[in-house]
């Protein structure tokens, strides 16, 4: 694809990355047949390749409107069209300087505004999140319908085991994780010590950055990323932790990208790369113990949703189904797996309409197997898909928690 930047971004870090990215697209549209919004709405500008268009035209000089920002609002920067591409574009990290340029030039009116600055003021603040998601529960009955869907059931954590084995690793509590399910974290730490493997909370835990990024706020993003670095590197570099556990997809793509995003930075380009590095989702930690070691009792049928974040960003599809199998867990089959559930970080509540439809074409593939429950990998598709269906929904991992013998 042929373009010529506006003086206004050409020559910039910025700039010189759209471009490469731009000129690696052919236009060959196989990104919109995957692409989740394009196959709710059919618009050829809610799709991949409309939406390069729009971006290239904007940094080419022509100017940003409000239609623009609607349809790159509709992203749900699932990276769907990433693992269709032919061509290999990096189109997320096209849509994160898209964005950010369109949010320059237009702006939002004053209530999206509100309730974008609202979300950075709750939402990475597990000391601000927590205390109003309890408040929400406890006065549940008398809420609202649409908001007491929105709330998710009161999910209590079990014990911590506190054995003190050679191996070490921390995990990622982050901001939303410990209101929603804190038991996530622990039937992670229960399942790991089984294995010789001792899990601490990472210390000075906290936000990984993903939700300031993805709402008009990429420097804040930045700086909640440049804490977690400053907190996990120096026992990465000594040696002291194996590595760092994400049990939640969204957090560990974030983090993954670290290295990318800090690439210009003097004083973290060398220690983010490292801490991408060290990060791992808790399926690739799984998936290279000696699993036979677990004694297992699992019992019924379960349909697991595999996050956009773990099969397109990280590239681990099918890992969790092969050591759900491994360890003898039925499955069901999943029609369209690949698309998105609507939960895509605060999409739910940016872009409820189109979240919901979403969310119940994935609940109706979820439960054409008649599973017993549903399993994910991430706290907000498990969140998001619970509001739609009378089945458990639960983590992975506390599916192995609760079979262990």
């Amino acid at each position: 694809m042929q373009t010529t930047l506006a003086d206004f971004i050409r020559g910039t870090a910025a700039g010189d990355e759209a471009e490469a990215i731009l000129r690696t697209c052919v236009h060959c549209g196989f990104c919109t047949a995957t692409c989740p919004t394009y196959q709710l709405l059919g618009d050829e500008l809610d799709g991949p390749r409309g939406r390069i268009y729009l971006m290239k035209q904007v940094l080419e000089g022509h100017k940003a409107t409000e239609r623009t920002q609607t349809h790159l609002d509709r992203c749900l920067t699932c990276r769907s069209c990433e693992t269709t591409c032919p061509s290999g574009v990096r189109y997320h990290h096209l849509l994160d300087i898209g964005r950010a340029v369109v949010e320059e030039q237009v702006g939002r009116p004053p209530l999206q505004k509100f309730l974008r600055w609202s979300l950075r003021q709750v939402l990475p603040y597990p000391e601000r999140f927590t205390p109003l998601l309890r408040i929400g529960q406890a006065f549940r009955g008398v809420l609202p319908a649409p908001l007491q869907a929105k709330l998710p059931p009161k999910r209590e954590a079990g014990s911590w085991p506190k054995s003190a084995h050679a191996r070490r690793m921390y995990v990622l509590d982050g901001c939303v994780q410990p209101g929603i399910d804190a038991n996530i974290n622990a039937a992670t730490a229960r399942v790991l010590d089984r294995l010789g493997i001792r899990v601490e909370v990472a210390p000075r835990d906290g936000c990984c950055g993903a939700a300031s990024f993805h709402l008009d706020a990429q420097d804040e993003g930045l700086a909640f990323a440049r804490r977690r670095i400053d907190a996990w590197y120096p026992a990465i570099a000594s040696g002291e932790v194996e590595a760092i556990i994400s049990t939640a997809s969204g957090c560990g793509a974030f983090i993954k990208d670290y290295g990318h995003l800090l690439r210009d930075d003097p004083a973290y380009a060398e220690k983010a790369a490292r801490v991408s590095a060290a990060a791992k989702d808790l399926v690739e930690i799984l998936a290279a113990e000696p699993l036979e070691n677990l004694s297992l009792k699992p019992g019924g049928k379960t349909a697991f949703h595999c996050p956009c974040t773990l099969q397109h960003a990280l590239k681990l599809a099918g890992k969790v189904e092969a050591v759900l199998t491994r360890l003898g867990f039925p499955l069901t089959a999943v029609p369209d797996a690949h698309l998105c559930c609507g939960s895509a970080g605060t999409y739910s509540i940016t872009q409820p309409e189109l979240s919901k439809q979403l969310r119940d074409n994935k609940i109706r593939a979820l439960e054409s197997g008649a599973p017993d429950r549903i399993a994910t990998a991430n706290i907000g598709c498990l969140a998001h898909l619970q509001t739609g269906t009378q089945k458990s929904v639960q983590h992975w991992i506390e599916l192995i928690d609760a079979a262990l013998a």
